[in-house]
């Protein structure tokens, strides 16, 4: 048996979209058949069925309700499944036969732009990653606003870091880059992205290479000097293509290309966002909480991304962060223009993806009601910013278009509160257009013959509750109650039987009704033509609008940044570029407000490239070390951004990297321990930071044997010092770092205070110069509820270990005196030990091969016989 026509073309249609769930098109449902609806049946939850396809067996079957068709495949794409969308592309009431269907869009995780599955606060990134021999081209983009970039990076560790910087919903790749060792399960699970393999159709597609000329002439490709970045320009064919693949339309709303240089911005690895928590908190992945949280009072949601974007990425130029510190300067120089500018904001809906739904021909009449809305604020807050003098604003200016001659069009076409269906009327107002008002009387007429009609037909019958109804199905008709059938005319044909009563028409009626359905469908198609054909127009002005669009969205940025910096009293930061950081009275932005009864400690903070280099924080847990260390990290990150920071006073240097490591949990599902993963962290911190980074480190070597550990902090802190040079603040328990200051230039040693009273012990949260003595981990564990019992023993042994110790002796003066207990260095043992000496008087000029062998045979005898 074969397979029946429509089935067959199905068939057709879904080989050629393996990869998708197909959505097919019939009447008012979209179905899925075989594979695709066993699948979607349990992913969906639907009502698995059959249907006669001209098999012995039937085929599976589920569906949909075109209506709620969004919802649907939502779900799936979150998912993380591709859905093709088989439409009717022809009228069903004008096909012979079949109706015509073909596949109009392809949605995938990357290239939705149904408000269903968006935040409107975040991008949704579409990345595509090209790997070769010689470098890695990358191209990003976000369908949704228009945004697009292409660049180049020269290792797998900076293509991780812009990996997680974007976070895309949507990965596009080679092979190789599959292939090259880099954990793509791992990128998978921590920014819950979807990861897919192109196949040669985009990698080898000869069309691609003229596509890209199509979004940018020759002049932008000049400016751009794409030519220069190979690797870049071939990841942007690819991308574009695939899109023309998906979207089946020349996308409008990618009207600029960038050029992404990563070298513009400080670079955060994965880490160090996570640890900051710079847009999501590390254990809820929530905003409360997250740098962002404070930062954001944005009125619009593409001023909420735009903020999101500036703080994923500080920047290392002096001139353009204090560009941006003049402008929040200013704006709170002007309190009251910049409140009315925040006020005018607050009626900006998202400018950015409305426009693009125009380009993807979907926006609605009432998203260009929204549109016009939101374009009609525009003038004014222009005239406000050209009472601010500064170079950012004046640039912010001359990025915002006259855009009164587009709100004008949708007012004079759209009425102000359109319908939601774009196809049955209304939309339209009175008086725009001549043949629109003569159908609407038509059919207004049509009202009044209908009333007059029956009127006649009730006098002429005697059938008093004669009425006339209408239903789509079978238009207009009278309808007669089964207690008067009896008067009904002859002339009376019957249409339709109901249970209490009878419909009929007559020739009159027919007549009528077709004049009246007549004007009626041809009024709604011709509202919807004028309605396609305003949209047509305002596509020819998406540049325009994108760039009002995102100079709105920056002036929404930094009016944000001024209003949380007064409200939060911040202070302006000074710049320098001499590898000095000075704070003075220096807050945690995020723990200060997260605090409702008791103030937040602040504190001091001096680094530089000299005497200050590292500072070695001791103290116990739970005393404030780890929030002071992230504070100064974000108050240096908050500076390159262009905020005002929280403390008295702040002169920061520029910081090209900063690294945190800050905690540690075992990571089961790449088989890695806590200490393991600690140690590839410090692996990765000590092989990229630089002289101009700040290094945060809290308790490194914590994960193994206690003299293991404290040889790696050791060894650690004394390369930082020797060959890096980093800034660095690092906290630990291992007391006897300590010691390191006076032996490895720039170490300071640096305390939390705490304050003892008989068995207990409290926070100061103040930092204060010199080392602790002890960790009061004790004293901790009894603050945090455990047994007295356990408490009491936990003392005992303490006692009893520390009298073993290798690190402490005991000394007795005399008789009068009594016991103290000090601590030794691992340097001042190596300082007093002859070993050490022998071999530092040993001159490696002036010696044999021979002579050297036997001082070295010599050496290890003694440590041998030592040990």
């Amino acid at each position: 048996m074969a397979l029946s026509p429509m089935m067959c073309e199905y068939k057709k249609t879904k080989e050629e979209h393996k990869d998708c769930i197909l959505f097919y098109r019939l009447g008012d449902f979209y179905e899925m058949f075989f594979d695709d609806a066993i699948l979607a049946s349990k992913e969906l939850e639907l009502t698995l069925t059959g249907k006669e396809c001209g098999l012995p067996e039937k085929a599976p079957m589920c569906g949909v309700p075109y209506h709620a068709v969004d919802i649907y495949i939502s779900k799936l794409i979150q998912k993380g499944y591709k859905v093709a969308i088989g439409e009717q592309v022809s009228d069903p009431k004008e096909s012979k036969g079949l109706v015509k269907r073909e596949v109009v869009r392809i949605i995938t995780p990357g290239t939705s732009i149904d408000s269903v599955n968006l935040d409107e606060k975040k991008n949704n990134y579409l990345m595509c990653i090209i790997m070769t021999d010689d470098a890695i081209g990358i191209s990003l983009t976000d369908i949704t606003t228009g945004y697009c970039i292409l660049g180049e990076l020269d290792s797998k560790n900076k293509l991780l870091d812009e990996i997680y910087k974007f976070a895309p919903a949507e990965i596009i790749c080679n092979d190789t880059f599959l292939l090259s060792g880099i954990e793509v399960e791992e990128i998978k699970r921590r920014i819950n992205t979807n990861i897919y393999s192109l196949t040669n159709k985009h990698l080898e597609n000869e069309d691609s290479k003229n596509l890209i000329y199509k979004y940018l002439n020759k002049e932008e490709n000049k400016e751009l000097d794409i030519e220069n970045y190979p690797s870049g320009k071939h990841a942007l064919q690819v991308m574009l293509s695939y899109l023309q693949d998906t979207q089946k339309i020349f996308l409008k709303q990618i009207c600029k290309i960038q050029l992404y240089i990563p070298e513009k911005y400080m670079l955060l690895d994965a880490n160090s966002r996570r640890n900051l928590e710079l847009v999501e908190t590390i254990r809820d992945k929530q905003k409360k909480g997250s740098l962002l949280w404070v930062l954001d009072k944005t009125k619009t949601a593409m001023g909420a991304r735009c903020l999101r974007s500036i703080i994923e990425q500080p920047l290392l130029d002096i001139d353009d962060i204090n560009n941006r510190l003049d402008a929040i300067e200013q704006f709170n120089g002007n309190v009251i223009e910049r409140d009315e500018i925040r006020e005018y904001l607050q009626g900006i809906y998202d400018l950015e993806r409305l426009i693009s739904k125009v380009s993807f021909n979907c926006a609605s009449p009432r998203d260009l009601i929204a549109l016009a809305t939101s374009l009609e604020m525009v003038p004014h807050i222009k005239n406000l910013l050209s009472q601010f003098n500064s170079n950012l604003f004046d640039d912010i200016r001359g990025s915002i278009y006259d855009v009164e001659e587009i709100c004008k069009k949708i007012r004079e076409c759209i009425v102000d509160e359109p319908p939601l269906a774009q196809k049955e009327g209304g939309i339209i107002q009175d008086g725009y257009n001549d043949l629109v008002d003569k159908y609407r009387e038509a059919r207004t007429k049509g009202k009044n013959w209908l009333a007059r009609l029956e009127a006649e037909e009730k006098e002429k019958t005697g059938i008093k509750n004669l009425k006339i109804k209408y239903s789509k199905v079978f238009g207009y008709s009278f309808e007669v109650t089964n207690s008067y059938k009896n008067l009904v005319p002859d002339h009376y044909v019957r249409k339709q039987t109901l249970t209490n009563a009878e419909r009929y028409i007559t020739s009159e009626l027919k007549e009528l009704e077709g004049d009246i359905l007549g004007a009626s469908d041809k009024l709604c198609a011709l509202e919807y033509e004028l309605f396609s054909n305003l949209r047509a127009w305002i596509r020819d002005k998406i540049p325009e609008v994108q760039s009002t669009a995102k100079a709105i969205a920056f002036v929404d940025v930094l009016a944000s940044l001024a209003f949380v910096a007064e409200k939060n009293l911040y202070t302006r930061p000074k710049l320098n570029k001499k590898g000095i950081i000075d704070i003075k009275n220096g807050r945690h932005p995020v723990v200060e407000k997260m605090m409702s009864s008791t103030l937040f400690v602040p504190n001091d903070t001096l680094l530089d490239g000299k005497e200050n280099r590292i500072g070695i924080i001791t103290g116990p847990n739970m005393a404030g070390k780890s929030t002071y260390m992230r504070q100064n990290a974000l108050i240096v990150l908050m500076a390159q951004i262009g905020s005002f920071v929280p403390c008295d006073s702040a002169n920061i240097s520029i910081i090209d990297k900063i690294f945190t490591r800050v905690g540690a949990s075992d990571d089961l599902a790449s088989g890695q321990s806590t200490f393991m993963v600690e140690m590839t962290e410090v692996a990765n911190i000590i092989d990229n930071a630089t002289s101009n980074s700040l290094l945060i480190l809290d308790e490194i070597g914590r994960g193994t044997s206690t003299f293991d550990g404290l040889s790696i902090a050791w060894a650690v802190v004394e390369h930082i010092g020797k060959y890096i040079g980093s800034k660095t603040l690092f906290a630990t328990h291992y007391h006897e770092l300590t010691e390191l200051e006076g032996k490895i230039t720039g170490v300071k040693n640096y305390a939390i205070a705490v304050k003892e009273k008989d068995d207990s012990i409290s926070f100061l949260r103040k930092i204060v110069r010199g080392g602790a003595d002890k960790s009061y981990g004790i004293a901790v564990a009894k603050l945090a509820g455990v047994p007295e019992q356990v408490i009491k023993r936990a003392k005992e042994l303490l006692l009893e270990l520390s009298a073993a110790d290798i690190t402490t002796f005991i000394r007795n003066v005399d008789t009068e005196e009594k016991e103290e207990t000090c601590q030794m260095s691992l340097l001042d043992t190596m300082d007093n030990d002859s070993i050490v000496n022998e071999i530092r008087n040993i001159d490696i000029d002036d010696i044999t091969p021979r002579q050297a062998l036997d001082i070295l045979s010599s050496l290890k005898n003694k440590v041998l016989n030592r040990w």
